[in-house]
C-alpha cells in the first residue's frame, strides 16, 4: 500500500500519513547521536561524530555543531549537506533581523522560521523533505535559555533535555530518570527554571553518550561539546577542542567507566 503513496510529498494515503516525510526521519534515527541539556547556568550540546578513516584531514569547521548566530547554537542529525542549507539560511535570517531591528533575532523566531522552510518542502511538488533534525540551543532577554528540537515536518518543540539521532529512544529514557527538574525536586524554592547546574549538565551528557554510542570507549575523536552561557550579560556560546573534551571525559570517568566495562 506505501508503494501507491510515497512517490510524492504531497499525496497523503488513506491512513493520512506522509510517507516521505516519514522516511525522511527514519534516515534520522540512523544518525549520530545529538544530546541537548538545559541547566540554571548554560545550556550543553554533545555530538556524536561519524566514524571516518584516520587517512581524512580532520577539517578545522565541526561535522555536527555549528553557530547559527551570535546567541543560538545547534546540532544537528542526518544528511550533513541538508544541514549545510538550512544553517547558511538561518545565519543569513538571522542576520537581516539584526540589520532591520539592531539586536538579536529571539531564539524561537529563528527556530520557527528555520521550521517554516522545512515544512514547505513537504508540501510542494517536486521537492523532497530536508532528511535533518535540529537541537537549537539558544538565549535571548526574555526567555533566557531555551532547547529545542525540530524534525523534517517542519514541527518544533521545547525541551529540557532531548536527543535527537540514533538511539535517541534510550537516551530520552536515561534524560527523563535523570533530569533534575525544579518542579519535581524543589517545589519551595523561589527560583524559575532548571535546577541543574553546567557542572551536572555535562556529566548527565557524558552519562547519556556513554550508554548510548555503539564504542568501546568516549573519546575525543569521535566526539564534539559546546557550550552556551552568560558572559558579561551577553550569550557566550564556547565549542570545546579535542584537548578540553578529553578532559571532560577524564572529569565524568567515573559515569562513564560503568558503560565501558559493559
Amino acid at each position: 500500500m506505501a508503494r501507491r503513496y510515497d512517490s510524492r510529498t504531497t499525496i497523503f494515503s488513506p491512513e493520512g500519513r506522509l510517507y516521505q516525510v516519514e522516511y525522511a526521519m527514519e534516515a534520522i534515527s540512523h544518525a549520530g547521536t545529538v544530546i541537548g541539556v538545559l541547566s540554571k547556568d548554560g545550556i550543553v550540546l554533545a555530538a556524536e561524530r561519524q566514524a571516518t578513516s584516520n587517512l581524512l584531514e580532520q577539517s578545522i569547521d565541526n561535522e555536527k555543531i555549528y553557530e547559527m548566530n551570535d546567541n543560538v547554537v545547534a546540532g544537528v542529525a542526518g544528511h550533513a549537506a541538508d544541514a549545510n542549507i538550512l544553517i547558511n539560511q538561518s545565519r543569513a535570517i538571522a542576520q537581516r533581523y539584526l540589520l532591520k531591528y539592531d539586536s538579536p533575532m529571539p531564539v524561537e523566531q529563528l527556530v520557527r522560521r528555520l521550521c517554516d522552510m522545512k515544512q514547505g518542502y513537504t508540501q510542494y511538488g517536486g521537492l523532497r523533505p530536508f532528511g535533518v533534525s535540529f537541537l537549537c540551543a539558544g538565549w535571548d532577554s526574555t526567555f533566557g535559555f531555551q532547547l529545542y528540537q525540530s524534525d523534517p515536518a517542519g514541527n518544533y518543540s521545547s525541551w529540557k533535555a532531548a536527543c535527537i539521532g540514533e538511539n535517541y529512544s534510550n537516551a530520552q529514557s536515561i534524560l527523563k530518570q535523570e533530569y533534575k527538574d525544579e518542579e519535581k525536586d524543589e517545589p519551595s524554592s523561589g527560583t524559575v527554571g532548571a535546577q541543574m547546574t553546567m557542572d551536572d549538565a555535562l556529566k548527565l551528557t557524558c552519562q547519556v553518550l556513554s550508554k548510548t554510542i555503539d564504542t568501546a570507549k568516549l573519546s575525543s575523536k569521535k566526539l564534539e561539546f559546546a557550550t552556551i552561557t552568560l558572559k558579561a550579560c551577553k550569550p557566550f556560546i564556547h565549542v570545546y577542542s579535542s584537548t578540553e573534551i578529553d578532559e571532560v571525559l577524564k572529569k565524568y570517568e567515573s559515569v562513564i567507566k560503568p558503560a565501558d566495562s559493559q
